[in-house]
């Protein structure tokens, strides 16, 4: 008898990443299976390919999956490769007891995502296809929303509102929003003519949460910067003034001095000042 082969998996998968190893597990013991089955979800949400929800706007960044919540079946934003547009594809219903809930969905399909990129500092984002030619998400001044176009222009910028229930709403440069029409037949249609935000113009966002960690990195490390200067004064004369072979050549003075300049905010010049003194060169 011919052996039955396993179902193929449905779960979409991106170029380069890596496939996960399977693990081996005892069904004799059950406290250590269901403590490796904890401990092997909780890794499950760790990892950097998990589909999770911005918080903040600068988060939205990557593959992202955009959907709507609508009845009776949501719908995502999708891009049909064959046709070259903008589709509106109703998602799959999910079984019961197969974490079918609405913020639980992720993509299948390739044409599902889209990559989100921005210009550092910008607070608008641009959304390029994730298949064919990459081509950016446009809408013009009559609110006609398309993906025919290779280059980002001020048509393609579009600005993240994250609402303060974490769904998100896209504005465009025309001042805005991104929302879902019914057009004539009964067809729904995406259109960027909107005023206000109201239920058609809300939009759930998952990201990978390796980007969303990246984000935080970065804001992170801006608000470091604006830290108080460290009064480590071997450090900085290590770094802007050196003799010989890395010798490092520390001021004698009282440090009293730079703990009052540290509290008045003056303590960068304080450091200069005390460098300046060490130089052996009366010119300079």
């Amino acid at each position: 008898m011919a052996d039955v082969k396993a179902p193929k998996s449905l779960k979409l998968k991106f170029k380069g990443e890596k496939t996960k190893k399977k693990r081996k597990h005892d069904d004799d013991d059950d406290g250590g299976s269901s403590s490796r089955r904890r401990r092997r979800d909780a890794e499950d949400d760790d990892s950097p390919e998990t589909w999770v929800r911005p918080e903040q706007a600068n988060e939205i960044r990557g593959p992202a999956f955009i959907f709507h919540p609508s009845d009776p079946a949501p719908i995502c934003i999708s891009f049909d490769a064959t046709r070259a547009r903008v589709a509106l594809h109703a998602l799959e219903k999910l079984e019961d007891g197969a974490g079918g809930g609405l913020l639980e969905r992720i993509p299948t399909e390739v044409g599902q995502v889209w990559v989100v990129t921005r210009v550092a500092g910008a607070s608008t984002i641009n959304l390029r296809t994730g298949t064919g030619e990459g081509k950016f998400l446009s809408c013009d001044k009559h609110g006609v929303v398309a993906a025919d176009r290779d280059a980002r222009g001020p048509q393609e910028e579009w600005t993240p509102v994250v609402l303060d229930d974490g769904m998100v709403a896209f504005m465009n440069n025309y001042e805005k929003y991104l929302g879902i029409d019914e057009v004539a037949g009964g067809q729904l249609a995406l259109r960027g003519d909107s005023e206000n935000v109201g239920f058609q113009e809300r939009f759930y966002v998952k990201i990978q949460s390796k980007y969303k960690k990246e984000a935080n990195e970065e804001e992170r490390k801006k608000g470091g910067a604006l830290d108080t200067p460290s009064m480590d004064e071997k450090g900085a004369n290590s770094i802007y003034q050196a003799w010989g072979a890395g010798k490092s050549v520390v001021s004698q003075d009282d440090r009293k001095e730079l703990k009052r300049a540290r509290k008045e905010g003056r303590l960068a010049e304080a450091l200069l000042d005390r460098r300046s003194k060490l130089k052996s060169d009366r010119f300079c």
